[in-house]
């Protein structure tokens, strides 16, 4: 016997050794053959399966409203488009059939409509399984990100930015939702952006100087800013470009994004301006890379919102990274 591979709803072809080539409907998670075919299956008269049939609903063994679909089709006969009404029946009826006409090829087909459907369902149910667990993973991170806000905006140091933690927790939800509409197909989302502009500590030492300068002159940073503490700033723009196995440990823009303003806050490389430095790097590092707008021409993370994240940062548990790590690239996102 030769089975194709199919999807729910297509035609799979069934086909024995001696039997005939049958296109089989797999609907509904059952398979569903016209009368006509039936017949030819168990090789008997149509009449024969009439007759079975008409059995079969006399003795109420099956109910006609589960085991019969009535559908349209179109046939070319000549030059002309003949619509027929064409009665079908499920795989209930064919092996009830199957069992009064009690031939070596009924029981044939039995066992090959057995196996198909237990593919088709164990396949089906895998699919099911496997999104409902992802669902259930963005519901979990979900929610661990609305307890960390929420316990994170009681903070002294948080006191005034509420309305802005909101915010973010607002438009991460809606990254969450755009996934969830991705995984069923209505929209296409950006997958996760490559790196065109690297970074490296030599630039990065220049902007911050550069940074120094222009708040030195407006009186908002004395000469503490920017002083490096050892070679830890050295070190930051390294991880976030390390790897292992030959693999980056972050290979998408918005993960080095994220662990670049995570590590500058949390890590303190500088005397003083770690929260300034961070920002100013995370969106000249952005921007570099042409990801720090939104395609309607705003900032994919306002001023005033990645103030905000910068105190979650600096207030935050070293435990609490993965979580702040995954606020920040989910905000990110197209």
């Amino acid at each position: 016997m030769k089975k194709e591979r199919f999807n729910k709803g297509e035609i799979i072809i069934y086909k024995s050794k001696e039997g005939p080539k049958l296109e089989v409907k797999l609907e509904q998670d059952t398979i569903w053959l016209t009368q006509n075919q039936i017949a030819l299956l168990f090789n008997v008269k149509k009449a024969a399966i009439s007759k079975h049939i008409k059995n079969i609903f006399s003795s109420k063994e099956l109910d006609p409203n589960s085991t019969v679909s009535k559908k349209e089709t179109v046939q070319i006969e000549g030059n002309r488009k003949i619509k027929r009404i064409l009665t079908y029946f499920n795989l209930d009826m064919i092996i009830s059939i199957g069992y009064r006409v009690n031939s070596a090829r009924a029981t044939q087909f039995r066992i090959w409509a057995t196996k198909v459907l237990k593919e088709h369902l164990i396949k089906g149910y895998t699919i099911n399984e496997q999104r409902l667990l992802q669902a259930q993973n963005r519901l979990k991170e979900l929610h661990h990100a609305i307890n960390f806000l929420k316990e994170k905006s009681k903070d002294k140091l948080i006191k005034g930015q509420e309305d802005e933690i909101l915010n973010l927790l607002s438009d991460y939800s809606k990254t969450l939702t755009l996934l969830e509409q991705y995984d069923q197909k209505k929209i296409k989302i950006t997958t996760k952006a490559k790196e065109k502009f690297r970074l490296s500590y030599e630039t990065a030492k220049i902007i911050v100087n550069e940074v120094k300068k222009n708040l030195i002159t407006k009186n908002e940073a004395g000469e503490l800013f920017g002083k490096e503490s050892g070679d830890k700033f050295k070190a930051i723009l390294g991880n976030i470009y390390q790897t292992f196995g030959g693999k980056e440990l972050y290979p998408s823009l918005e993960e080095k994004a994220a662990h670049l303003l995570y590590f500058i806050i949390k890590d303190h490389p500088f005397t003083d301006g770690n929260k300034r430095i961070g920002s100013f790097l995370f969106t000249y590092y952005l921007d570099k890379n042409d990801y720090l707008y939104r395609q309607t021409g705003e900032k994919k993370l306002n001023d005033n919102g990645l103030a905000s994240l910068s105190l979650l940062i600096a207030i935050s548990d070293p435990k609490d990274k993965e979580i702040l790590i995954n606020i920040i690239t989910n905000l990110l996102k197209e």
